[in-house]
């Protein structure tokens, strides 16, 4: 049996079995999604127009016990640490979409990597 990931949403959380090369991908993803952000708080359209170049958003999915998906657009976000993620977590029998804290989101998947040493 997977070791559990908990995802602490806005209100409550969310546990599911998730393999540690599945929090590593997902890890990367999240990465891509700060480099983004940080784009659009940082970089200006060419001619100097002082808006943001628009941002690619970040979606990723896994499938194993249960199905997740982790969805941002950058170009809404005024910082990382403001950001809000859209999760979904769906078996046969359930369906859970909730919005979860970039920053804690980030904080769960290094507690979790942390555990599985």
């Amino acid at each position: 049996m997977a070791p559990q990931l908990t995802l602490n949403l806005v209100e409550g959380s969310v546990s599911f079995n998730f393999s540690a090369q599945a929090a590593r991908d997902l890890q990367a993803a999240i990465a891509i999604l700060m480099d983004r952000l940080r784009a659009t708080t940082t970089k200006t359209a060419p001619g100097g127009s002082g808006k943001p170049v628009p941002q690619k958003p970040v979606e990723y999915r896994h499938t194993g016990d249960v199905f997740l998906e982790v969805f941002c657009n950058p170009n809404i976000w005024p910082s990382p640490f403001a950001a809000k993620v859209l999760i979904t977590v769906r078996d046969e029998r359930l369906r859970l979409t909730t919005e979860a804290e970039l920053p804690q989101v980030i904080e769960d998947i290094n507690q979790y990597l942390e555990r599985q040493g």
